[in-house]
């Protein structure tokens, strides 16, 4: 009987949390992006100031071809943070995918091969991309979902294999030799707007809507909200997470072909630098660290926030390391600020609650 109460309290408080889940989720994130929106705005008037030509054409284009990299390795990463899980791997996968599409293609293709065996190979070495990238998520998300280890310890092994491997079939080396229709159909525009930026929004469209509108999506944020109330309303969580990592390695597929696209080759230590920024670029976008909440339109104006300021920099001449400094301090601030909300909301209350009173 003991038993029975305790299960049935435990039900009922999931039930509870469940349904105060569903209303948050419903009335969606608190807040919204009007401040980030308001700080890109300054930043490109105070560089417009300092900077001639800051806010011209270049500019923009220049910003649409260096951004979809960094985005659609971010879209890998904020789907598992919604779960509260963390995919170290991204950088690591889509490096390796790179290598073999490129390997595929330098293999397969003759000097003068015609255009329809240069399509055949560039399909097929994109095919065993999207396979390779498939078989990754899938062994990641079982990893995760089956064993019980943490995330982070999950995918710090998987990334160190995937390096591991990548570096020793390639010596280290870049692998080169994209063939000419596939680098100038990604580099290409299409009135005015570059290729890779308009995989980018379709990426990140497509990513938002399942995040938002689809049973998939709302489970992901429940799980990173309250897992335990989310096995109780009967949603396989196991499989769950499988699909998560998955969606994310197959993210890291679309990253590759923007990779292969940008350098027109392929390494092992390619975007190394980027894997930290795309956690910075997701919190600042509003997702939650601890899992449960986030929005894809936060994360394209936090990325924005963040490509304005590292082409700002070196505009003025200063070096990427600084950069990469600045962004670093600002995930301390945000990351603190975050934290202390709470607290400064109730400090703010109790003064103002004081004023009241006094003028009364």
């Amino acid at each position: 009987m003991a038993e029975q109460r305790d299960a049935t309290t435990s039900l009922a408080e999931a039930q509870s949390s469940l349904s105060g889940l569903m209303t948050r989720l419903r009335g969606g994130m608190p807040g919204g992006q009007a401040g980030l929106i308001g700080l890109l705005v300054v930043l490109v008037v105070v560089f417009s100031l300092f900077i001639p030509g800051f806010a011209s054409v270049g500019t923009l284009q220049s910003f649409m071809f260096q951004l979809p990299l960094l985005g659609l390795l971010s879209l890998a990463m904020v789907v598992p943070l919604i779960t509260g899980g963390l995919n170290l791997a991204i950088i690591a996968t889509t490096n390796q995918c790179a290598l073999l599409m490129v390997w595929i293609m330098n293999s397969l293709l003759v000097p003068d091969a015609g255009v329809g065996a240069t399509l055949g190979v560039i399909a097929l070495a994109m095919l065993a991309g999207l396979a390779l990238c498939l078989v990754i998520g899938l062994v990641t998300g079982a990893l995760v979902a089956y064993t019980g280890v943490h995330p982070i310890l999950v995918t710090l092994g998987t990334k160190s294999l995937i390096d591991g491997i990548s570096i020793y079939l390639t010596r280290g080396r870049a692998l080169s030799g994209v063939p000419e229709i596939l680098s100038s159909t990604l580099n290409g525009s299409v009135f005015g707007v570059p290729v890779i930026f308009l995989i980018l929004i379709f990426a990140a469209v497509f990513v938002g809507v399942v995040l938002k509108r689809t049973a998939f999506g709302i489970a992901c944020a429940m799980i990173g909200s309250n897992l335990e109330a989310t096995r109780y309303s009967a949603i396989d969580v196991k499989r769950v997470l499988v699909g998560v990592y998955t969606m994310s390695s197959l993210t890291c597929f679309v990253a590759a072909l923007v990779m292969v696209a940008t350098f027109n080759s392929a390494s092992a230590d390619y975007a190394q630098s980027y894997l930290l920024v795309t956690i910075l670029a997701a919190v600042l976008g509003g997702v939650d660290p601890f899992g449960g909440f986030g929005t894809i339109t936060g994360l394209m104006v936090a990325l924005s926030v963040l490509q304005v300021i590292s082409s700002g920099f070196n505009q003025f001449g200063l070096s990427n390391y600084l950069t990469l400094a600045i962004w670093g301090a600002t995930l301390i601030v945000v990351v603190a600020a975050q934290t202390l909300k709470p607290y400064l909301g109730d400090i703010f209350s109790l003064r103002r609650r004081d004023q009241q009173e006094k003028s009364a």
